[in-house]
């Protein structure tokens, strides 16, 4: 017997979970978007600041955005360390009405994974509910992108009922040792 609840169940769950997220988010005095390379951070101000009257302090893993003289708007540790040199703010006049924004850009150091937060004191999110947007093979960092390589080919390898690569790999190093050592009878020999 299955313990895990019924499809119906888990929507409903998940429903929940996503909405009480959603309030959770926009109860927070910024809003933020992420890739799986950065972090990007409006922060609303009224609109007759200047960029002298806005205090940000971008550190590896800490983040303070404020205005001078007034309590900071974020201020905490980052989940994940950053780029510093790669991290940017600026001030912006929004269109279509009288406010600005704060919008910062912070460039991740791990590049593979998701942040549930912009700072540990903020509420979570659930990451593994993300859907990333399609990336391009050149996106990915070297290392990266052999793997997926590897397994596209062994994929499409398989779907035309040839060997993967590291069967081949295998037959190579049979192929070699029987050539090496004539002596041997292979004839009964195994695979798999």
């Amino acid at each position: 017997m299955s313990s895990s609840p019924p499809p119906e169940e888990r929507e409903k769950k998940d429903a929940e979970a996503k909405a009480r997220e959603a309030e959770e988010q926009g109860k927070l005095p910024y809003k933020w978007t992420q890739t799986i390379q950065d972090v990007d951070i409006t922060v609303p101000v009224p609109g007759n600041l200047k960029g002298r009257d806005i205090d940000v302090v971008i550190t590896k893993k800490k983040l303070k955005v404020g205005v001078k003289g007034q309590p900071p708007i974020i201020d905490g540790d980052l989940p994940k360390d950053i780029h510093v040199d790669e991290s940017t703010w600026t001030l912006e006049t929004v269109s279509s009405s009288s406010t600005k924004e704060i919008a910062l850009h912070l460039d991740k150091i791990n590049k593979m994974e998701w942040w549930p937060h912009v700072v540990t004191s903020a509420p979570k999110i659930d990451t593994s509910k993300i859907t990333p947007e399609n990336s391009k093979l050149s996106d990915l960092d070297g290392e990266t992108r052999s793997m997926v390589e590897k397994m596209m080919y062994d994929q499409r390898q398989k779907e035309m009922g040839k060997p993967t690569s590291d069967e081949e790999k295998k037959t190579e190093m049979l192929q070699k040792f029987q050539q090496q050592h004539p002596e041997l009878d292979f004839s009964k020999a195994k695979m798999g």
